[in-house]
């Protein structure tokens, strides 16, 4: 139930029961939409104020191109190389630097990096949030995610997937948060958008989080919720053949600049390099 905020009540026409009546709908549409109760014991962060390669006890690096199959965004026909140069990634000026470049290297034409912090920082529940600045022009695919940590065991889709912040390069007004699982992965991801309606994702810094619980998963754009997930909605959405894979393990952080392939296309003669996903800082409360 929404109220427009410029409306005003009439306290002789609505009694006094009424507005009680009002506010305990109102709140309770409230509660439950938004089930994770606000989380600020924090557990885990990188606040990227130290010069240099990425903290090692926080980021390994994921290195190579799209011929490693079988671990997600590794078969979707990218073009860039991984590295874990400086050329790539580094921390400076207090923010960290993932930078897509133009150049010939092992093979491919287009070098960049993925981090994770897979067997260093793995959690099951919790809000995630990082504050982030991405690039412009087609081809650019920064993301901010989480994998669940059994996948080298489970593979993907069946381990899990958590998009909480996925930007195509050619669309900076938008961004989307994803959910991916067994009968609801790549194309049949379950996925909404998020719209600016005076602004641009690539001209400043916003804060994408998302809130994860037992039964629901909420995703925010500088503390606007838009979207949120229920075992429900899974089997909704996949006419009861999805199952709900977000209770049973813990999943590890993912940041990383794509560039071409299936979803973002690849880029063209407009699109400039190098550029950099921005990052703030990444912080993890329960």
């Amino acid at each position: 139930m929404k109220i427009n905020k410029d409306s005003k009540l009439n306290m002789v026409k609505y009694p006094p029961i009424f507005l009680l009546i009002l506010i305990c709908v109102l709140s309770c549409d409230l509660d439950e939409t938004q089930e994770v109760v606000t989380l600020d014991n924090l557990v885990w962060a990188d606040e990227f104020d130290t010069d240099g390669a990425p903290n090692p006890e926080h980021w390994n690096f994921e290195i190579g191109d799209g011929t490693k199959q079988g671990i997600p965004g590794w078969g979707n026909n990218e073009l860039q190389y991984y590295t874990d140069r400086p050329q790539n990634v580094k921390v400076e000026n207090g923010v960290l630097l993932i930078t897509a470049r133009q150049e010939s290297f092992e093979g491919n034409n287009y070098t960049s990096a993925r981090l994770t912090t897979q067997n260093l920082f793995e959690q099951k529940y919790g809000r995630y949030e990082a504050r982030i600045k991405v690039p412009y022009g087609k081809g650019y695919w920064p993301a901010f995610w989480l994998l669940g940590n059994d996948c080298d065991v489970n593979p993907w889709p069946a381990c899990g997937e958590i998009d909480i912040m996925e930007y195509l390069g050619d669309e900076p007004t938008s961004v989307f948060s994803t959910i991916h699982g067994p009968q609801y992965s790549g194309a049949e991801s379950i996925s909404k958008e998020f719209s600016l309606e005076n602004g641009r994702f690539d001209t400043d810094f916003h804060v994408y989080g998302m809130e994860w619980s037992p039964n629901r998963i909420n995703f925010y754009v500088d503390d606007v919720l838009y979207h949120s997930l229920t075992p429900e909605d899974v089997d909704e959405e996949t006419n009861g053949t999805g199952n709900w894979i977000f209770n049973d393990r813990a999943f590890y952080i993912i940041l990383n600049v794509a560039v071409g392939g299936n979803l973002p296309g690849n880029p063209n003669s407009e699109t400039v390099f190098p550029q950099s996903m921005v990052v703030d800082y990444v912080r993890v409360y329960n």
